[in-house]
């Protein structure tokens, strides 16, 4: 059994209770599918558990801003990314602790593949990093037809923060259609697997996915999104919508 993380965003709170839940359920390995990192208070804490935790992490769009440059962010994601890169760059740290977390963020894949189809990615098999797929790109069979070639039997993605199941026949299946378990069938499928740290379907508590190779469990995990909040807004430079939104799950 391994657990599939995604878009943990410098949220400790959440990531150390997803981690528990995960023990609690003899996960096997954890994998991550990008943005350890961006929006929240602790990104060197994530990241740490990340590279020293995880069988393996992915490239997501805000490891990929912090190393080349936050392009196309909105100004309240900027302004997170260029203070998450100064923590990377402060003074006090070891410098061999310091050379590790670069090394790390630099050498992060776009993506992977495995045998038996399965693959993962941030964004899309188009574009790992940078494609957003929605539920409502059901209405563009086109996409869906482009997405699905990219995949051999099922491919994990984030980046959305919106939980789901995108069906090769055009079909977006939220957890709630399926009571949180799917079993793979012949029809290829693009596995949203939510967000642990910034979750945005309206349900505040952190999502994940377990896989065991050919079936999913969504996992919904409370955690003490208060403390975050008070630790964001105690830094000036990131914006206090970034702390409202986890009380909202939005």
């Amino acid at each position: 059994m391994i657990a599939i993380v995604s878009d943990i965003h410098s949220n400790i709170e959440a990531l150390t209770a997803v981690m528990a839940d995960c023990e609690a359920n003899d996960v096997d390995d954890i994998v991550c599918l990008g943005d350890v990192i961006g929006y929240g208070p602790r990104p060197l804490d994530c990241l740490d558990m990340a590279r020293t935790k995880f069988k393996f992490a992915l490239l997501g769009n805000h490891e990929e801003a912090v190393l080349y440059g936050a392009v196309g962010f909105n100004p309240k994601a900027k302004a997170a990314i260029d203070w998450t890169r100064d923590q990377f760059m402060a003074d006090g740290e070891e410098e061999e602790l310091r050379n590790a977390r670069w090394q790390f963020l630099g050498e992060l894949p776009e993506s992977v593949d495995e045998d038996d189809g399965v693959s993962f990615v941030h964004g899309s098999p188009r574009d790992p990093t940078r494609e957003y797929v929605f539920p409502n790109d059901v209405l563009n069979p086109e996409k869906v037809k482009e997405i699905m070639e990219g995949i051999g039997r099922v491919c994990f993605n984030g980046h959305t923060h919106t939980p789901g199941i995108l069906t090769e026949g055009g079909q977006f299946l939220i957890p709630q259609d399926t009571d949180t378990v799917y079993e793979l069938q012949d029809e290829k499928v693009l596995v949203n697997v939510g967000s642990v740290g910034q979750p945005r379907d309206g349900d505040n508590r952190s999502c994940y996915v377990l896989f065991d190779g050919n079936r999913l469990i969504y996992r919904r995990v409370v955690y003490d999104f208060e403390t975050t909040m008070e630790q964001i807004s105690k830094i000036e430079r990131l914006p206090e919508y970034l702390a409202l939104r986890l009380r909202e799950g939005r």
